[in-house]
């Protein structure tokens, strides 16, 4: 079988930071996935998924609400290595294009305050394993490492 893209990237070079990890076209319209890689791969230790299922609640939530990103918004959730994120939104995008949003999205994480939206037995699977700290401590490492700091080598693919 043919390895699937995510696959190829090399992750022993990869860094935290905004790629954009594949384009998919539905007719017309382009679907751009964008992986949010907030800590290096066999590296650093995988994210913890209480802190992850907050992100992906609050994520989510924000993105689906945000007046100018809402309607392109399809996805956002972990990815199963636990280093990171999917997002993918309608459009023929690219790294650059979306950094805005994330950074508003990462400071509404870090300044979330009560209740984690979906955080109940009624809305969700696993509500009781939410951990609103420890999200804010991935989403202030990402916000320094990444958005406080943009340059091309974590908004490319590493070779």
């Amino acid at each position: 079988m043919k390895k699937i893209t995510s696959f190829t990237v090399n992750h022993l070079k990869l860094l935290p930071g905004i790629y954009v990890s594949r384009k998919d076209y539905l007719g017309t319209y382009a679907l751009t996935t964008f992986d949010l890689r907030f800590t290096r791969p066999n590296y650093e230790p995988v994210m913890e998924t209480s802190a992850i299922h907050a992100i992906e609640h609050l994520g989510a939530t924000f993105l689906r609400n945000d007046l100018e990103w809402m309607d392109k918004t399809i996805y956002f959730g972990p990815m199963g290595c636990r280093t990171g994120f999917y997002v993918i939104f309608k459009g023929d995008l690219t790294s650059s294009d979306i950094i805005d949003v994330i950074k508003r999205m990462i400071d509404f994480i870090l300044d979330f305050e009560g209740n984690i939206p979906g955080a109940s037995a009624r809305d969700c699977g696993n509500y009781l394993d939410m951990n609103l700290v420890i999200a804010m401590y991935y989403c202030d490492k990402f916000k320094r490492e990444v958005l406080d700091t943009i340059r091309e080598e974590i908004l490319n693919y590493p070779e």
